[in-house]
């Protein structure tokens, strides 16, 4: 089926294909050669988005509130015309 690039590079799946993966918001896209792979990626955002799980997994990578606050400075930095 014929897919059509956007002015802002957003491809429409048709709808025959998007009905093959009902409840399914986001794929994985990945480039093999010269062809675009679409894999449906179902995101689980039960514990995943709670403050808890974002803060145990922080204290597992070592990052802290001030490791935050510089990465925060940093990106307002770059953010500035």
């Amino acid at each position: 089926m014929l897919c059509k690039r956007t002015s802002k590079n957003q491809l429409t799946i048709p709808k025959p294909i998007a009905d093959q993966f009902p409840g399914v918001n986001y794929f994985d896209a990945v480039l093999e050669g010269d062809r675009i792979v679409l894999k449906p990626v179902k995101i689980d955002a039960q514990d995943d988005s709670s403050l808890e799980s974002i803060r145990t997994k922080m204290e597992t990578l070592g990052i802290t509130g001030k490791d935050l606050e510089a990465a925060i400075r940093t990106s307002r930095r770059r953010a500035k015309p």
